[in-house]
């Protein structure tokens, strides 16, 4: 098991596909799951391992895919009757499965490394390049100028011309570099992007002149609002290699920090996979395919995660349906 464990973790780094690992800690019987048992999840809700059955898989998979969402780690205790000996830092959870058992897992968020995607090829741009590919970042390079120096390990390297916007990644951090050549048609390419983040190499009287151009070819305000400039935290660099450092630490800063869109509604997921239904009852997913406990309501299938939810189900259904 641990081998199909570790080879569905590289087919999934291979894939720059991001996932969370769970794994049990702390087991009190007759929980199904043990210490050491661990699983993957991947975005789409697939779960790869065991990390025990009923309320625990659904649970787990709730708080794996929040876990992708705001980026964070989090531990989960999972027992009959509602537990106050946790830390601070530990999500609770009432089992309403009639088996029992005690489980505490430890979820953690697996993400791709940022893919940097540099416009231009100025000293800065080069130093970024260099600096990124070391750190085993994803880099792409776009050259405003027929003669470059760019490292050669790059993972793209193509003329600003051939940049498809539509192939960049929202996730992806454009950086424009271009240091006065081509720095407007390289600004409306990155805007184009849609991506969250995108920073200009300027001092600010030439940003704004830059500016000035950029809503001459009809870019608003809204779009130049989100263009970080000057490029990089401000650590008073000096050299290329400074400014790239000071940079890529702005990079980190951002893809490490929760932003506040991914931790609004932090209790809502969003499944990807048909299979998947909601427990009226726990707000727990269900896989659909596998679920023992269906019952039908009002012309509907409702599937419950365990006998416990539904047995209050049937007791009260009008409490947790809302029929249209």
């Amino acid at each position: 098991m641990l081998d199909s464990y570790i080879d569905t973790m590289k087919l999934l780094k291979d894939s720059d596909q991001p996932y969370a690992t769970a794994t049990i800690v702390r087991r009190k019987k007759p929980s199904s799951g043990k210490p050491g048992d661990k699983a993957i999840i991947t975005k789409d809700g697939q779960i790869h391992g065991w990390i025990g059955g009923g309320c625990t898989r659904g649970i787990v998979l709730k708080e794996a895919l929040l876990s992708l969402k705001d980026r964070e780690p989090r531990m989960v205790s999972i027992s009959p009757n509602k537990r106050t000996d946790v830390f601070d830092n530990t999500k609770t959870y009432t089992m309403t499965c009639q088996s029992g058992g005690e489980v505490e897992v430890y979820i953690e968020p697996v993400l791709p490394k940022p893919t940097l995607v540099i416009l231009g090829t100025s000293y800065i741009a080069i130093s970024l390049a260099k600096i990124a590919k070391a750190m085993d970042y994803r880099v792409d390079v776009y050259t405003t100028v027929a003669e470059h120096n760019i490292p050669a390990e790059v993972n793209t390297l193509k003329a600003l011309e051939e940049l498809d916007v539509d192939e960049i990644k929202a996730s992806a951090y454009m950086v424009v570099c271009t240091q006065g050549q081509n720095d407007v048609p390289a600004l409306v390419k990155a805007l184009s992007s849609g991506t969250e983040y995108v920073s200009f190499v300027a001092s600010m009287k030439k940003a704004n002149a830059i500016f000035a151009e950029l809503r001459d070819v009809g870019i608003g305000f809204e779009q130049l609002e989100k263009i970080k400039t000057p490029a990089g935290l401000d650590i008073n660099a000096k050299t290329p290699d400074e400014v790239a450092i000071s940079i890529l630490a702005e990079v980190i800063k951002h893809f490490r920090t929760p932003s506040k869109d991914r931790k609004s509604s932090s209790d809502q997921i969003e499944l990807q996979n048909d299979d998947f239904y909601m427990n009226p009852v726990c707000n727990i997913p269900v896989q659909k395919s596998t679920a023992k406990h269906i019952l039908e309501y009002e012309g509907e299938k409702v599937y419950f995660c365990c006998d416990g939810c539904k047995v209050s189900f049937e007791a009260e259904p009008e409490k947790y349906m809302v029929v249209e």
